[in-house]
């Protein structure tokens, strides 16, 4: 798999954590991401993400008082890209099972060591037809999911043909699914600027 870009960690039934192979490797927030558990593809949506130590004890510590740059850190410093490492949270927002794409939790959760992989413009742009995903979206408990759901559907709104209409779509059922919580759909509304 020439596209892979980190490795599942951690996972459950509604997300799972991947580490990144190169350091500050980490998908946008809202990117669809999908890793394989043969014969089914978990799909979901990058959520929270954070660069740390590998030792949970010990933190990084600051080293740049004396350098021009946070490159020239690096350079001073080679080791930091094997003491540091990115991961990031998928929140599963549905799966594929051959031709079959369902918009709800997958039977199993993804394999520990799984790859995960960006989606593809034309994997994204079937995902979307539908907006059943954004019920999983909504009772995230990640990040808040009025953040989460802006930032996915401007991810996706990138590879559709007609972006604004997307995004007017979206919106349209996001008033229906959100009509009792009027602050947050503006929140989401607000954010769905291109």
């Amino acid at each position: 798999m020439e596209n892979k870009i980190a490795e599942v960690i951690a996972a459950g039934s509604a997300e799972f954590t991947a580490e990144c192979y190169e350091l500050y490797n980490i998908p946008p927030l809202g990117s669809l991401v999908k890793t394989i558990n043969e014969p089914v593809e978990i799909i979901g949506v990058v959520g929270q993400s954070m660069t740390s130590g590998f030792e949970p004890g010990r933190r990084p510590i600051a080293r740049g008082k004396d350098e021009a740059s946070e490159a020239a850190v690096y350079q001073t410093n080679p080791q930091l890209t094997k003491l540091l490492r990115s991961e990031f949270q998928v929140v599963v927002i549905g799966h594929k099972n051959g031709a079959n794409l369902f918009q709800y939790l997958p039977p199993k959760p993804a394999h520990i060591h799984g790859f995960v992989l960006p989606c593809s413009s034309d994997e994204i742009q079937t995902f979307s037809r539908s907006f059943d995903f954004l019920n999983l979206l909504m009772h995230n408990e990640q990040i808040p999911p009025e953040e989460l759901i802006a930032a996915a559907l401007r991810e996706m709104s990138r590879v559709q043909p007609d972006p604004s209409a997307f995004l007017i779509a979206a919106g349209k059922k996001l008033t229906g699914l959100m009509s009792g919580d009027y602050q947050k759909l503006k929140a989401v509304l607000g954010r769905l600027t291109l």
